[in-house]
């Protein structure tokens, strides 16, 4: 750490600066820069989704429920574009078109659901859009929407970025973050 002073313009003053040493990269440790950046679609855009969890017999989440889900996603790149961007958010509009098909009013039921042939009868009635997923809830959502928006970004960015995390939000109370793991 170092102490900088600096002469104020204003009758004289002295200031006192901190300023900290730029951190040396450990010689034992290969260093390699990673960009963020996040996108969130929240609560207040209306990604209103009912579903269900078929096997939490033990608790009342096996109950027909639904939140106003929010999703936020964190993209990560070791180089920047010609703009100084990691993503274009204004290239985003295909992964909030499928939020929206996928949540917005939509009934998400899981492939396993034994009930699902009711399900239909509502959606033959014109009382539910169904969506149809390998697993429900906010971890698999998240994971559904990693999966996209991964797809969407690397070929968009010419696999220059990739998706480092998605979280699902149920409420300000609840959440599940999916992220993919290197192997060590």
């Amino acid at each position: 750490v170092m102490t900088n002073i600096y002469e104020s313009p204003d009758k004289g003053k002295t200031i006192r600066v901190r300023a900290f040493n730029q951190p040396q990269p450990r010689k034992d440790l290969q260093v390699r820069k990673k960009y963020l950046s996040t996108k969130t679609y929240g609560h207040n855009i209306g990604l209103s989704a009912v579903f269900r969890q078929p096997n939490a017999d033990h608790s009342h989440c096996h109950l027909l429920h639904g939140y106003s889900l929010s999703f936020k996603f964190t993209f990560a790149c070791e180089s920047l574009d010609n703009k100084n961007w990691a993503v274009d958010f204004g290239g985003l509009k295909p992964l909030k078109a499928w939020l929206e098909d996928m949540f917005d009013h939509k009934l998400c039921l899981d492939t396993k659901d034994p009930h699902i042939k009711k399900f239909r009868e509502l959606e033959d009635m014109d009382l539910a859009e169904i969506r149809i997923f390998d697993g429900v809830g906010a971890e698999m959502f998240a994971y559904h929407a990693f999966c996209f928006a991964n797809k969407l970004i690397r070929e968009k960015t010419d696999n220059r970025c990739w998706v480092e995390s998605v979280e699902c939000a149920e409420h300000g109370a609840n959440s599940a973050i999916y992220t993919e793991c290197e192997d060590t």
